[in-house]
């Protein structure tokens, strides 16, 4: 029997994941990301992305990819791979001088949601229609993701209301740091290869990541700082509608990436 991965073609995290909106959802992750003190400091201290944003970012997709799209065994690898790597890690919290360990499950929980409601939140508002069980049905599937890098899927929130809740907990422990505002920055105006950073992409590059920024809640943009502008979920709404139509009208194997291509003919899916 082929081995379809920890999801399959007939899962809602497969329809999610097709969508081509779904990046915008993984920069607005990392904006979501930044504002807790431990998570972005133990970022900070142990990545390199300052001096190689790219290929994090290409290391990143990769392996959310291989786990979505690869076997049962590539996923588990991946996430044994990524388990090893943060059992190494400590960092010093800034306001205390406490050092933690990476690989702290509330640390590890913040970043699983943060990414996971980040993707749904993107290609949803990107225009693609699931009922509130469909939503559920994602993040349930998704908690498969969360075993992968050590937590236990029973202390994940598994449904729309949930992820509602534990948002609700974590915002009295969120802030805006010198590090998050730093990344914030980062994130915004990030350095583009081959100087891009001299021609349109610049533009396009501010567009999207003011979009990212558009669709975070309302609670994330007020502890940024940024000003409520009249309208401006309304046309972040537009512009996300539009773009993911846009986005929509490619034909998927244009812009797959590897692994899918992989799965579909792994499950024979493709002539």
């Amino acid at each position: 029997m082929t081995d379809v991965g920890l999801f399959g073609p007939d899962s809602i995290t497969w329809r999610v994941h097709r969508e081509p909106f779904v990046s915008v959802g993984g920069l607005r992750s990392l904006y979501l990301q930044a504002l807790h003190p431990r998570a972005v400091a133990g970022v900070e201290q142990n990545s390199r992305y300052r001096k190689d944003p790219w290929g994090r970012l290409a290391r990143t997709s990769t392996y959310v990819t291989t786990v979505i799209y690869g076997t049962t065994e590539e996923a588990e690898r991946a996430g044994r791979r990524v388990r090893a790597l943060h059992a190494r890690m400590t960092a010093v919290d800034r306001r205390t001088g406490e050092r933690f360990r990476i690989d702290d499950p509330e640390l590890l929980r913040w970043v699983h949601v943060t990414e996971v409601e980040s993707f749904l939140t993107a290609v949803r508002r990107g225009g693609l229609r699931l009922t509130t069980a469909e939503a559920d049905a994602y993040y349930a599937e998704q908690t498969r993701t969360a075993a992968l890098v050590g937590l236990d899927p029973a202390t994940v929130p598994a449904s729309v209301a949930e992820v509602v809740e534990y948002y609700a907990a974590m915002q009295p422990s969120l802030e805006l740091t010198v590090d998050s505002a730093a990344t914030g920055v980062f994130l915004t105006v990030p350095p583009l290869p081959y100087g891009l950073g001299l021609t349109p992409v610049r533009g396009a590059s501010l567009g999207i990541s003011a979009l990212a920024i558009g669709l975070l809640p309302s609670w994330a943009r007020r502890l940024y700082g940024l000003p409520p502008l009249p309208g401006a979920d309304g046309l972040t709404a537009v512009n996300s509608f539009v773009l993911g139509r846009l986005l929509r009208a490619v034909p998927v194997e244009w812009i797959e990436s590897p692994a899918r291509k992989r799965a579909m003919e792994r499950l024979g899916l493709r002539d």
